[in-house]
């Protein structure tokens, strides 16, 4: 199986915006206009204390310059790993526009004031989800999740809103590279990455950056 990439597409350094997070945001309107499902589905990469690696895919939930936002039970495969080992990787497969954005950097957690908005954000029903699913623990069968669903939905009966989980929250990737991969033909694609060349200085995020063109 081999889909071959349009020849009169590509990305040139004069393309790029001034900084990752504008060309993100140009590529994820481009995403969403496109009419792509799910255009905020990412691959999330981490690893555990010893470096074995574990992927899924999760959605981005907010980005500003500071990095990428998701939420998730901090007891979960991932959150653990998070914890454990705080670095990640993030891919963006926007297939059918023939692009990719390549992420790569620490993780942090969100402070508990982002969470619990974000928290209020969502349907009631994922808010008592949130309570009902141990996350990537055995289970004995789908009884025992529509069992503990129920009781949760029961304990909430009159609680509105529904507080979030003490041990649920946002998970936010701050990012050391940040690569544009753009699909050209003959699988010479283009390839530009932001790199960071100084630690980051805080919330401002205005660490200095490079340019890279990788070899495709």
């Amino acid at each position: 199986m081999r889909n071959e990439y349009a020849a009169d597409l590509g990305l040139s350094e004069a393309d790029l915006a001034a900084d990752w997070h504008a060309q993100f945001a140009r590529w994820f309107a481009d995403a969403v206009a496109s009419g792509l499902p799910e255009p905020n589905a990412m691959v999330l990469g981490t690893a555990d204390a010893a470096g074995r690696p574990s992927g899924r895919t999760v959605l981005l939930k907010g980005y500003d310059p500071q990095g990428f936002v998701l939420f998730t039970n901090h007891g979960s495969r991932k959150g653990t790993e998070a914890l454990a080992n705080p670095y990640a990787s993030l891919v963006f497969p926007w297939f059918p526009s023939q692009r990719q954005v390549v992420v790569a950097g620490r993780i942090e957690p969100v402070d508990r004031a982002e969470t619990e908005a974000y928290f209020a954000s969502r349907p009631r029903g994922s808010q008592l989800g949130a309570w009902a699913s141990e996350q990537s623990r055995v289970i004995g069968d789908r009884a025992a999740l529509d069992a503990g669903y129920r009781a949760v939905a029961e304990r909430f009966a009159d609680v509105d809103p529904v507080p979030a989980p003490p041990h649920w929250g946002g998970l936010r990737v701050r990012p050391e590279t940040v690569e544009f991969w753009q699909g050209r033909a003959s699988r010479l694609h283009d390839r530009l990455r932001f790199r960071r060349t100084a630690p980051d200085p805080g919330p401002a995020d205005d660490g200095r950056w490079v340019v890279e063109r990788l070899a495709p």
